[in-house]
C-alpha cells in the first residue's frame, strides 16, 4: 500500500508540480486520505492521496479481491482566490473514502454527492467524474493490479445534477460546452437547463 501511494505521489508531482499544502483524514473503520493542493497561476488543484491504496470492489462480490479491481484518485481544479475553496479538503476525502465506506466503483459519468456544499457559500454539494488520462495520465502498476486512474470532478450544481440524472452525464457535458461553461469558476452559476 505504501509503495502505491509512493508512486501515486510521484505522478501527481510530475503532472501538478510540487503541492503547496497538504491534509489528511481518517475516518472510523477506513485508511488514512490525504489531499494535496497545488498551485499554478491562478488555479488550485486539489488531488487526493489513498484512494488508491485498495482497490475499488464490487459491493455485491462475496469475497473482495485484495489485488484486482479499478483504482483511483480525484482531482478538482477551481480558479484561486474566488471563494473559501480549501474547505474542499474534508468534502474531497469523504468522497475518496467512499469506496471502501460505501462500496462504491466511482467510474467516468458518475454523480458523486457530499450533501452540503463543497465550500462555504458553494452552489455545488456534488461532482460529476470525468473521463481520466487528460491532466494526470493513468498510473501503470505492477500486474496483476489494474492502473491508477486520475479523475477529474466537475462541480454541479443541485439542478444540474436533477438534469444529469434524466439526461445523461454526456448530456449535461454537451450543455456545459455549448453555453461555454466555465467549470473552474467557483462562483459560477448553473447552466440554463430548459
Amino acid at each position: 500500500m505504501a509503495e502505491i501511494l509512493a508512486l501515486v505521489e510521484a505522478r501527481l508531482r510530475s503532472a501538478l508540480g510540487e503541492p503547496d499544502a497538504r491534509a489528511a483524514v481518517t475516518f472510523l473503520g477506513t485508511d488514512r486520505f490525504e489531499v494535496l493542493r497545488f498551485t499554478e497561476g491562478d488555479l488550485v488543484r486539489y488531488a487526493t492521496l489513498g484512494m488508491s491504496a485498495q482497490p475499488m470492489t464490487d459491493p455485491t462480490a462475496v469475497v473482495a479481491d485484495p489485488v484486482r479491481g479499478p483504482r483511483a484518485e480525484l482531482v478538482l481544479t477551481v480558479r484561486g482566490g474566488l471563494a473559501p475553496t480549501d474547505r474542499l479538503l474534508r468534502p474531497l476525502a469523504v468522497l475518496a473514502a467512499s469506496p471502501q465506506v460505501e462500496g462504491l466503483i466511482v467510474a467516468p459519468g458518475a454523480s458523486l454527492d457530499v450533501g452540503e456544499p463543497l465550500w462555504e457559500g458553494a452552489p455545488f454539494t456534488s461532482v460529476l467524474v470525468a473521463e481520466p488520462g487528460g491532466l494526470v495520465e493513468d498510473l501503470a502498476l505492477d500486474d496483476p493490479m489494474d492502473p491508477v486512474s486520475f479523475f477529474p470532478l466537475l462541480p454541479m450544481t443541485a439542478n444540474e445534477a436533477a438534469w444529469k440524472r434524466v439526461h445523461g452525464a454526456a448530456a449535461l457535458q454537451e450543455r456545459w460546452l455549448a453555453r461555454g461553461t466555465d467549470l473552474r469558476d467557483p462562483l459560477r452559476t448553473a447552466v440554463p437547463l430548459d
